[in-house]
């Protein structure tokens, strides 16, 4: 099966030349560098150096280290089954150190193979800018509340060091700054942060960024974070059916949750190979569970189809999901094929 090439080829690759046989590690990062470029002192500065597994094999990430202390490197979600993403988070201690930095980030892995990647981030703490706190933490809040935040930033240098304004890629989210103090080469200024009632629902990693009258290092990056949580969710956010032979068939379930209780009036799915049965019960309640079936055709390949949930709350949006699976090719037939799949 596909799963018997796999471990074929990259065995293979191992005995041939120890460099090759690391390149299907380096295939699952998206980057293998990232820089952080200039940021205040004490600012929050996380990195997360996203892993996919595009293989059908489980790929399991057994460590991380990191060349210098003021990087620490953490793993999220170590074992990835086929489809599955997780990360190689990079944090900057911003409290310790200052001026110019850089880390190599070993990243091991001992599943499918053993195999090490090398991960590089670079940054300039200034020694000059404070945040404080270092960064603005919403927390979690509800779909279409409004929310307030204030922080401080410090400067130390120049009397007529000044943020001349706040910029903000994302509509939802705005900055102003008011000047508290001016005297001895010491400035003060609050950060006020406004997040409208419009924000999607999700997890929000976002920059607001002080454009400053420094010669040099004029953009100071000020991170804002937090979940928004929509009226309905619906977990896992995607579903894999799992790998597959032509005509077998696998039934798994979706949790839908809401803030208050309610009925789901249908579910559907764009796709024939897919079935989802709506819960009958008639009273409304805050978690409901969809059954979904999945019955593997007979041509090999990844089957991708949106499944949507329809409730009786008119003011929410209708949740959707891709749902997915792999269905395997004969032996005869894979006995050639490569570990990546689509």
């Amino acid at each position: 099966m596909i799963r018997k090439s796999l471990l074929t080829l990259l065995f293979s690759l191992s005995v041939a030349s120890p460099a090759p046989a690391q390149d299907w590690a380096r295939q699952m990062f998206e980057t293998s560098n990232h820089n952080f470029g200039a940021i205040a002192r004490g600012a929050k500065a996380e990195y997360e150096f996203v892993i996919s597994n595009i293989y059908l094999e489980d790929v399991h990430v057994a460590s991380v280290r990191s060349s210098c202390g003021c990087t620490r490197a953490s793993i999220k979600n170590p074992l990835l089954k086929t489809y599955q993403k997780g990360a190689i988070v990079a944090s900057i201690n911003t409290q310790a150190f200052y001026g110019t930095k850089g880390a190599t980030i070993t990243v091991t892995l001992d599943k499918p193979f053993y195999a090490e990647v090398q991960l590089h981030v670079q940054v300039y703490i200034r020694s000059d800018v404070v945040l404080h706190p270092g960064s603005v933490e919403l927390g979690s809040v509800n779909e279409g509340t409004p929310i307030e935040r204030k922080l401080a930033v410090n400067y130390a240098g120049r009397n007529d060091w000044q943020i001349l304004e706040v910029r903000s890629d994302n509509p939802h989210i705005a900055g102003a700054v008011t000047e508290l103090s001016r005297g001895g080469g010491q400035v003060s200024y609050q950060l006020a942060v406004h997040v409208d009632g419009d924000l999607p629902p999700g997890y929000i990693q976002d920059h607001l960024l002080l454009i400053t009258n420094d010669r040099n290092a004029t953009q100071v990056p000020v991170l804002v974070e937090g979940h928004v949580v929509s009226g309905i969710t619906v977990s896992p956010a995607s579903l894999f059916m799992g790998v597959l032979e032509p005509g077998q068939k696998v039934t798994k379930k979706l949790v839908v949750r809401g803030t208050k209780p309610f009925r789901i009036v249908s579910v559907t799915c764009d796709g024939d190979s897919f079935e989802c049965e709506c819960p009958k019960e008639t009273e409304p309640k805050t978690l409901h569970l969809v059954t979904v079936t999945f019955v593997a055709g007979e041509h090999p390949g990844k089957v991708t189809h949106t499944i949507r949930i329809e409730t009786d709350m008119p003011q929410e949006a209708t949740p959707s999901l891709s749902a997915f699976a792999v269905v395997s090719a004969p032996e005869s037939a894979a006995s050639g094929s490569a570990p990546v799949i689509h």
